[in-house]
């Protein structure tokens, strides 16, 4: 049976620091993916207008020099008419009214910039191969953010993969075992309030990672959980 995400697509990343731009291009390389990698605005929108109708997916660093924040998600709308998926460095976001409008742009999700680069490729998969992915029962946002979770007096930090309503998939060399119990703390893209959840492991492979229920999240955090997951959850809107 042919793989369906073995088709090749073509990933702009646009990132202000060598570092992230390095790893990115390791990562591209090592698959059938087609990268382009750029490191100014102008390279940026150079790419977008000679490349458009090949584009499948655009990784972009709200900080670039000489333009930045939301006015450059603004600009790339005004050139694709909000048709490719765009993801956001996390790190690079200031402020929880920069994500409302971000969502307001269409903005698809989050990555970690210095996350491992073996965890690149799978955080980027769900927006290129989105009928390979299965949302179950609730949207869900690819979401590289840090993560403490607790079990028993133990504390481990981590990177999510992804968010729902419902709960939390994060990855780990070494998840504890399903029905494990967790206290969890993580603060949302552009906040500063962490917010603090319990919850249940439902499933857990062994130097990959596992996926939590939520079993009892504050109010007020859930209600933070919910309109971020409007807002965000991941779509494919290229050919729309």
């Amino acid at each position: 049976m042919t793989d369906p995400t073995a088709e090749r697509k073509t990933i702009l990343v646009a990132a202000d620091t060598p570092f992230v731009r390095d790893r990115y291009q390791a990562a591209l390389d090592g698959s059938e993916h087609r990268a382009l990698i750029v490191k100014s605005v102008a390279q940026l929108f150079a790419v977008v207008l000679a490349d458009l109708a090949e584009l499948d997916l655009i990784v972009l660093d709200l900080r670039m020099p000489h333009s930045s924040g939301v006015e450059l998600v603004r600009r790339i709308r005004k050139l694709d008419g909000g048709h490719l998926p765009i993801l956001v460095f996390s790190g690079t976001v200031s402020s929880v009214d920069e994500v409302r409008e971000l969502a307001a742009l269409g903005v698809a999700g989050y990555l970690n910039e210095y996350g491992a680069v073996e965890h690149i490729l799978p955080s980027i998969s769900p927006h290129l191969f989105p009928e390979s992915y299965s949302q179950r029962d609730s949207p869900r946002v690819v979401l590289g953010m840090a993560v403490s979770y607790r079990v028993g007096k133990q504390i481990t930090a981590a990177l999510s993969l992804n968010l729902s309503k419902s709960g939390i998939a994060i990855r780990t060399n070494a998840p504890p075992g399903p029905e494990s119990i967790l206290m969890m703390r993580f603060a949302l893209p552009g906040s500063k309030k962490e917010l603090q959840t319990e919850g249940v492991v439902c499933w857990s492979v062994p130097k990959s990672g596992m996926g939590i229920r939520f079993t009892s999240v504050k109010p007020a955090d859930q209600t933070a959980i919910n309109e971020f997951v409007d807002a965000h959850f991941f779509r494919s809107v290229k050919g729309t």
